[in-house]
């Protein structure tokens, strides 16, 4: 037997709420009547009672009377017959309206069957439809699927709050997958990183021995491939620092730090004199708390990328910014690194933030990813906003309290 579902038990239960009493209320209304309007048409009393006046009436009229005698009893005589007849008007009346009154009942039943089926179909519709589009909800929720975007359908106010707060539990339940993920992935490629690392340095330094011996030692016709050696290890030995940067969190005890200051001399000595800069910093910019030489490095790795697109770009002009902002109710600095340089395109620009992702030749790809990762250690933001032939801007907005809970958010 094929089981009813939410909305038609929901039908029956209102529909049952609303019939029953009145079906109730109705057949007793209806037997009270059936019982007691018999007994007030009930004729047979009055029949005796004028069957006996009349056998009054003529031995009172055997008898000698006087005349108000005689008067009085053609008085009573009259009115006796005359209760008789309107007694049995009313058992006529009475007993047609017995029969009328159940057949109002059964129709009053009916009415209030097609009206309560009507309101009980009405209000299952209302209710039971938004409740199984949420029960949907939840499933694609369970699912990992987006929610749809359709107009609702119709409901009381109250389904509109819990489809809102559905929305916002979904996009909070797909924000903490996404960092779950992300946090398994940069902890993968951080322990990659620390692995290559130290596969890296094992060897570099027996070669830099060996290259300062050969520096010494080898004829003259030797030194130009020495010198590519040195070049070279130089630059497994850069790789090595990257990639050992990049394996391993900030660490140690936070400290207070001046970000304003951190900019300025950072841009003092990144930035070559070629190149233009302007820093600008805010009124009153509170510090922060945090590691002062992780984030010196990460800000060091936007500069030197700032000053590599002015390059590219011609005449180049780097501005950093310094300003207090507030980020989702907290207290928070924004540090913003802009150039004037060739600029990023839209489908490289939201990989920018990815390791071993790189436009640079001889690059590793970890200079910006090291900065992010810096920056999500201190619970702050990173964003990069970019136009082509324009040039491209970097932000951190990290907070003043330097409290982790957890968040991330990359623009």
């Amino acid at each position: 037997m094929k089981r009813v579902g939410f909305r038609g038990r929901l039908f029956l239960i209102l529909l049952a709420f609303a019939l029953i009493p009145s079906i109730v209320i109705s057949l007793a209304w209806s037997a009270t009547g059936s019982v007691v309007l018999p007994l007030a048409a009930e004729t047979a009393a009055w029949d005796s009672a004028a069957a006996t006046g009349e056998r009054a009436v003529a031995a009172a009229r055997a008898g000698t009377l006087s005349g108000a005698q005689r008067h009085a009893v053609d008085v009573h005589e009259a009115t006796l017959q005359q209760s008789v007849v309107q007694s049995r008007r009313a058992g006529f009346v009475f007993r047609r309206l017995a029969q009328r009154l159940v057949v109002a009942t059964l129709f009053v039943v009916v009415i209030v069957g097609v009206v309560a089926s009507r309101v009980a179909g009405h209000l299952s519709r209302n209710l039971s439809r938004p409740l199984q589009e949420l029960v949907g909800w939840t499933e694609r929720i369970g699912r990992s699927e987006p929610l749809p975007t359709t107009p609702p359908r119709r409901g009381a106010p109250e389904f509109e709050v819990l489809r809102r707060r559905m929305r916002e539990m979904a996009s909070e339940l797909e924000l903490g997958r996404t960092r779950a993920l992300e946090a398994e992935r940069s902890a993968t490629l951080r322990e990659s990183a620390r692995q290559v690392a130290h596969e890296l340095k094992n060897p570099l330094t027996p070669i830099r021995f060996a290259v300062d011996r050969l520096r010494r030692e080898a004829p003259p016709g030797l030194e130009e491939t020495v010198e590519v050696l040195a070049i070279e290890s130089q630059r497994l030995e850069e790789m090595a620092k990257s990639f050992a940067q990049f394996g391993r969190l900030p660490e140690g005890p936070r400290a207070e730090v001046d970000l304003s200051e951190l900019a300025r001399y950072t841009a003092r000595a990144t930035i070559p004199p070629e190149v233009t800069v302007h820093v600008t910093v805010g009124d009153d910019v509170p510090m922060i708390h945090g590691h002062h030489d992780a984030l010196a490095r990460a800000l060091t790795n936007v500069m030197l990328n700032a000053v590599d697109a002015c390059k590219t770009g011609g005449s180049g002009h780097v501005a950093v910014r310094v300003q207090r902002v507030t980020d989702a109710g907290r207290d928070a600095v924004e540090l913003a690194v802009s150039d004037n340089g060739c600029g990023i395109s839209p489908e490289r620009l939201s990989r920018i933030w990815d390791p071993y992702v790189t436009s640079k030749p001889g690059g590793t790809g970890l200079g910006l990813a090291i900065a992010r990762q810096t920056v999500l250690a201190h619970d702050g933001a990173v964003a990069a906003e970019s136009t082509l032939g324009s040039g491209t801007e970097i932000r951190f907005v990290l907070p003043v309290d330097g409290s982790r809970n957890g968040g991330e958010n990359a623009g």
